[in-house]
């Protein structure tokens, strides 16, 4: 694996992030099942493999990168060979003693070699030196990857939240304490 380093963004790094292809390629999702039993409302999910694989569309806008940027406590840039080839958003949430990763996204020519844990991991390392509790990741059901990035990294799931991206997809939260 090629080495990364990691280094918070700069203004001058937004016009190649926001120029990454942000989709990401599926062979399952997690589905969505609501029921009402007896009156009482039960969600539940299940990974359902796909007859073929998807591309997802990434749910945010990312040329809304540049505005958000300001607004984010922190975003890291990974570089391999000084070429960006990832980024990570987040942003605190004080009163809850959590952080949160909104945006984890490796340029698709850099898939797969460990852009997306670096990233993680130093997100973590942040969260921990500022004495946060908690870390929360916010990601699209469709978005197998990430699920299985976040599984790795020992993340649970801790909810959802249905139509919650402007492509109306559900986004699912996995969190992990950090004491």
């Amino acid at each position: 694996m090629p080495e990364i380093q990691l280094r918070p963004t700069v203004a001058s790094d937004l016009a190649r992030l926001m120029g990454f292809d942000h989709s990401v390629t599926s062979d399952s999702v997690w589905q969505l099942e609501l029921r009402r039993d007896a009156g009482q409302p039960t969600a539940m999910f299940r990974e359902v493999r796909l007859p073929r694989s998807i591309s997802v569309a990434y749910p945010r806008n990312p040329f809304s990168l540049a505005d958000d940027w300001a607004k984010r406590s922190m975003v890291y840039t990974a570089l391999i060979d000084q070429e960006l080839v990832g980024y990570v958003s987040l942003f605190e949430r004080g009163m809850d003693s959590a952080v949160c990763v909104t945006d984890l996204v490796a340029n698709a020519a850099n898939r797969r070699q460990g852009v997306g844990s670096a990233l993680l991991s130093a997100v973590q390392d942040w969260a921990a030196a500022r004495s946060y509790r908690r870390i929360i990741l916010e990601m699209q059901s469709k978005n197998l990857p990430a699920i299985r990035l976040s599984q790795k990294f020992g993340y649970e799931f801790c909810g959802y939240n249905d139509q919650y991206y402007l492509t109306q997809d559900v986004a699912l939260f996995f969190v992990k304490s950090l004491k």
